[in-house]
């Protein structure tokens, strides 16, 4: 099957956490005999930013740890569209692209193009903007969507049976355990400066905890203003900054435990969706600690982390993990266990090949195999 990505950035997840799921995806499906081109805004924020903070050996490092990615950079008033898709099976269009390349795609569907276009909706946005709803979505054939109260969203916009439930997962070749490196500290917490979404919760369920029980620890990521970073260093923690998600699993590796903090908008509009943080936490084999979000999907098992509702609640699991190393391996053995059986991006590509055989692509099932002797894209 020949695939046509279009997408904020593959190259840079700088404040970009969908990019960790896209290139577990598209990697698994390169893997398995499918073609993949993935299609990115030359001027990405996400790149433009972190080359601003790091300079440019992180996009040199993304070829490295990610092989089978095939990226063509593009400036959206001079892109072909009909040379981008042209022999594409299915053209799958993430979220974060501009309105004015959603609606060109769906219109060229409507003009009677051969392939499958799949809108993927990986966001808060559809609840959270109100301007979102418009969108030009009348030529997609089919929306993936993040979670089930976000599937609810577009049926409550008629979209019928051609909405799914899509959720994020661990890219296992990348998120793994790695028993070869001892834990040097104690606390690790890997997320971005919340924007108003979850300041208040970073202090709660990290910093406060942290500092209460000075614990050792680190906190990676983006976008900290000046009384951020002041809070980090107040609760007795260093900051790492950017931290790429192939270097997360050693990170993990060097700390006992960390917290997932979700944002506001999924916790109260979103109910069922945690993010990828948690996915790839338990992929490790780290413990977790989660603030409060309803699992109404059941997506994980009682015990595969430690949900907590309160700064009380996070000193009390963390006295225990800390002081407890057979406690912090029962936790991280059942976490992964369940990431394993249920949530990796092998899983997804065999709920997206079955989305796309439902849609009825039913002449691309001799391709849709990923069997050898497929013809190269050219």
């Amino acid at each position: 099957m020949r695939i046509a990505l279009f997408c904020h950035s593959l190259i840079s997840d700088w404040n970009h956490g969908n990019a960790h799921f896209l290139r577990g995806l598209v990697s698994e499906l390169v893997a398995r005999g499918h073609q993949v081109r993935a299609w990115e805004p030359e001027d990405a924020w996400s790149v433009v930013s972190l080359e601003k903070d790091t300079g440019a050996l992180p996009l040199a490092e993304v070829a490295e740890q990610y092989p089978l990615l095939d990226i063509t950079r593009y400036r959206e008033p001079e892109l072909d569209l009909d040379a981008a898709t042209d022999g594409a099976d299915v053209v799958l269009v993430h979220e974060w692209n501009s309105p004015k390349l959603v609606s060109a795609l769906g219109r060229r569907r409507e003009r009677g193009a051969g392939f499958l276009l799949l809108f993927h909706d990986t966001h808060h946005r559809m609840v959270s903007e109100a301007n979102f709803g418009e969108l030009d979505l009348a030529g997609y054939d089919g929306v993936l969507a993040f979670g089930e109260a976000l599937r609810q969203r577009y049926l409550a916009r008629g979209w019928g049976d051609r909405v799914f439930t899509f959720h994020e997962a661990a890219d296992v070749r990348v998120f793994r355990p790695l028993p070869e490196h001892e834990p040097t500290k104690e606390l690790v917490f890997v997320g971005n400066w919340g924007d108003g979404e979850r300041t208040a919760e970073l202090e709660e369920f990290v910093l406060e905890p942290a500092a209460a029980l000075g614990l050792s620890g680190t906190v990676y990521g983006v976008r900290y203003p000046e009384a951020g970073l002041a809070a980090v260093a107040k609760a007795g923690l260093a900051f790492g900054g950017h931290l790429p998600n192939y270097r997360v699993p050693l990170a993990f590796a060097r700390h006992q435990v960390t917290v997932h903090v979700p944002r506001r908008p999924y916790v109260e509009a979103l109910p069922g969706i945690p993010t990828i943080r948690v996915f790839e936490a338990l992929a490790c084999g780290i413990p977790l600690i989660s603030a409060p979000w309803s699992d109404s999907e059941g997506l994980f098992r009682k015990d595969d982390f430690m949900m907590v509702h309160s700064s009380a609640e996070v000193r009390a699991a963390l006295r225990t993990l800390r002081h407890d190393a057979a406690a912090r391996r029962q936790l991280a053995k059942r976490g992964l266990e369940t990431v394993l059986a249920r949530h990796t991006c092998s899983h997804r590509v065999n709920e997206l090949l079955h989305i796309v055989r439902t849609l009825g692509k039913r002449s691309a099932e001799p391709r849709l195999t990923g069997e050898a002797g497929v013809s190269a894209w050219d």
